[in-house]
């Protein structure tokens, strides 16, 4: 389970996230990444903690595939979560393909994307 302060759940948090963020889209999932962006909503002068969202359509399969595609990329993010830029927003959109995936597929993809988007990997 992810936490609750690194979940994103406004719907204003996701759109900041796919407009203004950076974007690596790989054949299982798209990820969103707006780096180090301030919350106004936060409280206090620690450091923002990095959140993620994921948005998984009805094309991805059934409500059981959904959940559990979910499941794991809520898994795969929160081992990542370190790794990312404090008050980082991260949104991941699976693709049709994510149902079928198994874990090391969407973790590989997953991975390839964030270090895409640091600017850790190749185009």
């Amino acid at each position: 389970m992810l936490p609750t302060d690194n979940r994103l759940r406004r719907r204003e948090d996701f759109a900041t996230a796919v407009r203004r963020g950076r974007r690596a889209g790989r054949p299982l999932l798209v990820v969103h990444l707006r780096s180090g962006s301030t919350d106004p909503h936060a409280s206090g002068e620690s450091a923002p903690p990095t959140r993620a969202g994921f948005v998984v359509s009805k094309a991805v399969g059934g409500a059981v595939v959904r959940n559990q595609v979910k499941r794991r990329l809520r898994h795969l993010i929160r081992e990542r979560l370190s790794e990312l830029p404090p008050g980082s927003l991260v949104v991941v959109r699976a693709l049709p393909g994510a149902g079928d995936a198994d874990h090391a597929h969407l973790a590989r993809d997953l991975d390839a994307a964030l270090q895409r988007l640091q600017g850790r990997g190749a185009r």
